[in-house]
């Protein structure tokens, strides 16, 4: 990928053809379209199950996640939510049921859609405190100090910027508010090809960076009490594999000391910023 823009428009592409697939397509394909591109077995390699949440809706579930953010989130009746990367709007509707009608959620995705497929089920649904907003989350339409809690599923590692969407999350959080995010990330080195190749990017894989620097960013931002909530291996099949690497490669992978994760991050912003910033909008912060 030569350039933000470049992955910016290979993501929406990809999601909005994604956007018209069904969960049984997208969940058997490590990229997150049809299986074409992944081999021909079925396999769930990162998403978990949603299906015992209350709030589970199955016509917004395209099988695209790596967590169960929602699960951690610590999210109250009456809280103001927002979904970076809603979707269908799967995690949005969880969201809903734990905030309750006095709450609110807002969904933000860039792919128009996938917004448009969000806000058909909320209104099959009848949810009127829902709302989906079309918009790059590096540079959120929202207001500063909005939301109570933030809650993002498999989206943070398709953001070129990611010091730019952390620090975007910490604008529109209010002062006290947190956040759980279920995200891929690396520990060691991902072979140099995966780089180079658009389907892994745009199904979370390439585009990941160190655990390390990720939790690193986060805390760069002027978030406290950060924990890792779950941190589960991700387990590529060598019929995926072999369709990016050679037996070598592959074997060389297996044998060294790359190992991709899926982590759910918790995260507080301060109830007061003592960050010594200059003034708003000054980009200091």
């Amino acid at each position: 990928m030569s350039n933000d823009s470049q992955i910016k428009d290979l993501v929406r592409e990809k999601y909005a053809a994604i956007a018209e697939q069904s969960l049984e397509q997208n969940a058997a394909s490590c990229c997150g379209a049809t299986s074409t591109c992944c081999g021909e077995g079925t396999y769930t390699i990162m998403a978990d199950d949603y299906t015992k949440l209350e709030g589970y809706n199955p016509d917004a579930d395209l099988g695209l996640g790596c967590g169960l953010p929602t699960e951690f989130a610590k999210i109250k009746e009456g809280d103001t939510v927002i979904d970076l990367g809603s979707g269908a709007g799967n995690d949005a509707f969880i969201a809903r049921r734990l905030a309750g009608s006095t709450g609110k959620v807002l969904g933000i995705d860039f792919t128009e859609a996938m917004i448009a497929r969000a806000r058909a089920n909320a209104e099959k649904l009848g949810l009127h405190n829902v709302e989906f907003r079309q918009g790059d989350i590096e540079d959120m339409p929202v207001t500063s100090n909005y939301a109570d809690v933030i809650v993002s599923n498999c989206v943070l590692n398709l953001v070129p910027n990611k010091h730019k969407v952390i620090s975007e999350i910490f604008r529109v959080l209010k002062p006290g508010g947190h956040f759980s995010i279920s995200d891929i990330v690396l520990e060691g080195n991902l072979p140099s090809k995966w780089r180079e190749v658009a389907e892994l990017y745009a199904g979370c894989v390439s585009g990941a960076i160190q655990k390390q620097v990720y939790l690193e960013i986060i805390g760069q931002a002027g978030f406290k009490n950060i924990v890792v909530q779950k941190d589960k291996p991700i387990h590529i099949p060598d019929e995926i594999l072999a369709n990016y690497l050679t037996a070598d490669e592959i074997a060389e992978y297996k044998t060294g000391n790359t190992k991709i994760t899926s982590i759910t991050v918790y995260a507080e912003k301060p109830a007061k910023d003592e960050r010594n910033c200059c003034e708003p909008g000054s980009g200091c912060c």
